[in-house]
């Protein structure tokens, strides 16, 4: 995981609430993280997961313990070696410059991540095959969703490919094995909302697994909307909650009425303008007896 991929899990650890997907976030970190002092120091990976160190969860406190135990043993690994005195010859400095072979791998996904940074990604940039089925409906869907998902994002080609080539078949397995129009709707819709530029959080999401695909085909498009248009509907449905609970009449009990049902003179009334502003005001009666309402001008 390079340091973009590690802040982008951290954020979404720091916004989980269910122990099933810290678990997950943790175990991606776990597994993704190769140590090194400088990288733990830009992305504060270890303060992030030490939070977790006397969560409720035995299972969550324990990774976490082993996972910075074993950080803090590779970084002091790391810290000896570099106290050990190296020989200065030339032939050292020469074979210093000489990437090992177990280093071209790295290398070339380096090159390969800053050629995703030039431009746009789609499957025909990153070279990769979206022909999977007889069907080009669902080709074509699969190779829309990869094109989504690598928006701004870093991620190799195989494991974007993945996540998109589920997505399709879970939505497929849900219309039992048809392409119909329920299906292409469906495709369009989580297709638009992955292309959301505002939208980095549900890419991330499920590309670091937080939301697998499954769940996400069943998510409403109000769960898929962007955090800060979350925050506004929420601010607003606040506020109409407000609004509603200020426009609600106070009942005020008196004698002066008379139920015609019962003749009893306990009445509760409230008024409400339903008319226009220059008409009277409705009066709005309940007898507390027999409960018979009534209203007048």
């Amino acid at each position: 995981m390079d340091t973009k991929e590690i802040k982008s899990a951290i954020s979404n650890l720091e916004k989980s609430s269910d122990d099933v997907t810290v678990l997950k976030l943790l175990n991606i970190l776990n597994d993704g993280v190769k140590p090194s002092e400088k990288l733990l120091r830009e992305t504060k990976v270890g303060v992030a997961v030490n939070k977790f160190r006397s969560h409720s969860n035995s299972e969550i406190t324990s990774l976490v313990k082993k996972m910075i135990k074993n950080w803090r043993e590779s970084v002091q690994n790391e810290k000896n070696s570099k106290k050990k005195p190296t020989p200065t010859t030339d032939a050292t400095v020469k074979s210093s410059s000489i990437p090992s072979t177990t280093d071209k791998p790295n290398n070339a996904a380096g090159s390969t991540e800053s050629k995703f940074h030039k431009g746009p990604r789609d499957p025909k940039t990153d070279g990769v095959k979206t022909s999977l089925y007889e069907n080009p409906t669902r080709n074509a869907s699969v190779s829309a969703l990869y094109t989504a998902l690598a928006i701004e994002r870093d991620d190799s080609s195989s494991h974007i490919l993945t996540v998109a080539t589920e997505i399709e078949s879970e939505v497929f397995k849900s219309q039992y094995s048809q392409v119909n129009d329920t299906y292409r709707n469906k495709l369009r819709s989580f297709t638009m909302n992955l292309r959301n530029k505002k939208n980095p959080e549900l890419r991330d999401r499920l590309l670091t697994r937080a939301i697998l695909p499954n769940h996400f085909i069943k998510m409403s498009p109000n769960e898929m909307a962007p955090e800060g248009l979350k925050k506004e509907i929420e601010k607003m449905h606040k506020q109409n909650l407000f609004d509603a609970q200020g426009a609600t009449e106070k009942r005020a009990v008196t004698d002066r009425f008379t139920c015609g049902k019962c003749k009893h003179k306990k009445v509760s009334y409230y008024q409400m303008q339903t008319r226009s502003a220059d008409e009277p005001l409705t009066t709005f009666c309940t007898c507390e007896n027999c409960g018979n309402r009534w209203k007048f001008s």
